[in-house]
């Protein structure tokens, strides 16, 4: 069915939303990016004549899209070589969606993005739909084709699937800045005391590389063995610089909410450590290496004001 201009423009009003939505649902921009697509051709292809509610619609279409997703990522992420995190998206990015309230913020962090993959699917939507995006359980359940009383339930089983029991410290640019700061001059210093005391006793480490960058297939666990990690990571050593191609510089900023250092050489973003602020100290550092997942990232980099670098890694 030939589409309009303006049926074209009603689907870009509601892009970025759409993103917002695949990405909390997939946890990758690439997925998240290849969804909205697919809602885009079946918008495309649908009589939208018949359509009363075009954002209702659309939302409908790509969670379910998205249901389908998990379903076969849980199979593709059980032959993962290696840890798998989440995507991490940069301050400004548009696909990190709405951020007015502490609920909406903590629903993109990469702590409950990384524990989201503990929920069935449809608990998955449903805490994104209601927590993110506050859809009532009336219209989550009309989506998803439930129940409202068993969307009501699902929901409350997400959330508590989801309390680790542990309080996130709310971080704005300039404090995330100097937490960035404080770590890096801690990982780069000559002992590892400086780092340790920075860290919660049951801090963790735990890396990406998806096969294609070596990272440890199980996490560093505990103050000591993850300062002991983070400090290695920037000694100098040629290994590492023909791995990434250079010797990268080091900037703060901000992922998915929380603090970040960023690594980038010529340009090209080869590594994102986001950093787990807690009231009792860093409770974890999840260090994306895996360049699938950094394209985005890099992107995001060179469109960004970023300063200058911190220091000189390794």
């Amino acid at each position: 069915m030939a589409i309009s201009a303006g049926d074209v423009d009603l689907f870009e009003a509601s892009r970025h939303r759409l993103e917002a939505v695949a990405y909390r649902l997939l946890g990758s921009a690439a997925e998240a990016e290849d969804a909205v697509q697919e809602a885009f051709l079946r918008w495309q292809a649908a009589d939208r004549d018949l359509i009363e509610v075009p954002q209702a619609w659309l939302t409908k279409v790509l969670a379910n899209h998205c249901l389908n997703q998990l379903a076969s990522a849980r199979a593709r992420r059980e032959t993962y070589v290696g840890q798998w995190l989440p995507e991490p998206l940069l301050a400004g990015d548009p696909m990190l969606g709405p951020a007015d309230t502490a609920e909406q913020r903590e629903s993109v962090s990469m702590a409950v993005l990384q524990l989201m993959e503990r929920l069935s699917p449809v608990e998955r939507a449903v805490y994104v739909l209601r927590e993110a995006f506050g859809y009532p359980h009336r219209e989550i359940a009309e989506i998803l084709e439930i129940t409202e009383s068993s969307c009501q339930q699902t929901f409350h089983r997400a959330k508590k699937h989801l309390a680790d029991g542990r309080s996130r410290t709310a971080i704005d640019e300039a404090a995330a800045r100097r937490v960035v700061e404080e770590f890096l001059a801690a990982a780069a210093g000559g002992e590892t005391e400086p780092l340790v005391r920075m860290l919660t006793a049951d801090a963790v480490a735990v890396g990406d590389g998806g096969g294609k960058v070596p990272a440890r297939a199980r996490a560093f666990e505990g103050a000591v063995a993850v300062a002991k990690f983070m400090w290695g990571l920037f000694r100098p050593g040629q290994a590492k610089r023909n791995m990434v191609g250079g010797s990268p510089d080091v900037y703060a900023t901000t992922a998915n909410g929380g603090p970040a250092a960023v690594a980038v050489v010529d340009g090209r973003v080869v590594g994102v450590i986001c950093i787990d602020v807690t009231d009792e100290g860093i409770a974890a550092f999840r260090n994306q290496v895996n360049p699938d997942k950094l394209e985005r990232a890099t992107r995001r980099f060179a469109a960004s004001d970023h300063g200058g670098p911190l220091l000189k890694a390794f």
